[in-house]
């Protein structure tokens, strides 16, 4: 058993009843047989040994594309890929059509989710129909259940609004998160401007796009003191400035995904669509930053950026194809084999940034485990190897796809039940 919030690192058993946790017991002192017990309640026993028990992941930047673009994924497959990555809360991004700037579709959003195995929760916009030019009213849809605030897919450019919208989001003491790409640096977003552009004869994505933004964002943020999440950061230049800001504050926050610590813009040479995305991936230098940034706490949030797309989308001319690509079912794994196979993170710092710190940002009852707290876990290997045929995801747009990985996810249980594993 993994727990960072409680720092639990060792062999335990873990009983549990209905949706919560009953007891935690030193290895071997909980075992129950098969069948019914002494009380008259069924017991099932799940044989874990050789692998890790940890609370189930919190994935805090995922698009479901529901409602608007269910062909690329809906609620429900989206739930299922989660599922089969460990993830046991999500928390998607407001981006679909009709946007989630209304209290109607933020109702929809929350009530398929509640159909779902796992625990679907949803931001919505900072502006209405995400033009950038109308504060949504934040304060009804943080009513209405919304969990956050962002215009994902889109930067925010008049910085009189941003410095409005941070200060409601402070007032209502909620997480607001910002996309940092200055269009004014870019004419073809998706492959970093650098030795991918030059590759495609194209002109790319210039590190100065987000080093822009997120300067300026900083230092709105300080002044306001509002929960600031910098998402999928992607430059080495960003971080360091995200460091020096949380050096001033605690309300400072940045997230980096499992492709932009894993992967540079050779990926996006190699397997072209397949590894465009917005940020761009970037230069290894880039990539050990975002690492020391994961390291050091300066990042305290792994989120994958779930982007499904389909195959006829991302057969498209590269500088036609949408960027993006899906990570649910591959993020743990990547976690494993570039942080904690490699020394840079233990196994309880990575649980830390995939669960148990954006459930705290987000005040999630989920991102530990412990008597009396939700049996909400994900049972996975360390060291399995596997090439990922198809994902359960509606689309398959990964450069991930039929490439070897190490560490498996062998069950994920949400809310006590099985929603992963079993011979899936």
């Amino acid at each position: 058993m993994v727990d960072p919030a409680s720092g639990v690192d060792g062999m335990r058993d873990i009983l549990i009843a209905g949706e919560r946790i009953e007891r935690i017991g030193e290895a071997g002192s909980l075992c129950l047989p098969e069948g019914e017990a002494a009380d008259g309640r069924e017991v099932r026993v799940i044989e874990a040994d050789g692998l890790y028990a940890a609370p189930g992941l919190v994935d805090t930047h995922v698009h479901f594309r529901d409602p608007g673009a269910e062909y690329k994924e809906d609620i429900f497959t989206g739930a299922k890929a989660a599922a089969a990555g460990g993830v046991t809360s999500v928390i998607l991004m407001a981006n679909t059509t009709p946007h989630v700037d209304n209290g109607e579709t933020l109702r929809y959003v929350m009530e398929k989710g509640k159909k779902t195995g796992i625990h679907v929760y949803t931001c919505a916009n900072v502006t209405m129909e995400m033009a950038g030019d109308e504060l949504t009213d934040m304060e009804e849809l943080a009513k209405g259940g919304a969990v956050g605030f962002t215009d994902d897919g889109k930067p925010l450019l008049d910085s009189r609004l941003v410095r409005q919208a941070m200060q409601e989001a402070a007032r209502l003491g909620m997480p607001i998160s910002f996309h940092e790409e200055n269009p004014a640096f870019i004419e073809n977003n998706g492959i970093h401007a650098g030795k991918a552009a030059a590759h495609y004869g194209i002109g790319g994505s210039d590190r100065q796009a987000e080093i822009d933004l997120v300067r300026r964002d900083l230092s709105i943020a300080l002044e306001t003191g509002a929960d600031v999440v910098i998402q999928h950061i992607s430059a080495k230049e960003a971080v360091e400035l995200v460091r020096q800001a949380k050096r001033k504050s605690g309300h400072i926050h940045a997230e980096a995904t499992p492709h932009h610590f894993s992967l540079t813009e050779e990926a996006a040479i190699r397997f072209g669509t397949l590894a465009k995305m917005n940020p761009p991936l970037r230069e290894e230098t880039d990539r050990r930053a975002i690492v020391e940034g994961l390291k050091d706490g300066t990042i305290d949030l792994i989120a994958t950026d779930h982007a499904p797309h389909s195959a006829q989308e991302k057969a498209r001319p590269i500088t036609e194809a949408p960027s993006g690509i899906i990570g649910l079912e591959t993020s743990l794994a990547l976690g494993l084999m570039y942080l904690v196979e490699t020394g840079e993170l233990t196994m309880r710092e990575l649980i830390r940034r995939m669960s148990e710190n954006p459930a705290k940002l987000y005040g999630l009852d989920a991102g530990y485990v412990a008597e009396g707290g939700p049996a909400d876990l994900v049972l996975f290997d360390a060291k399995e190897e596997w090439t990922p045929k198809a994902f359960f995801s509606k689309s398959q747009n990964s450069p991930f796809l039929g490439q070897p990985l190490r560490g498996r996810v062998k069950l994920t249980l949400c809310k006590g039940q099985v929603i992963y594993g079993d011979g899936e």
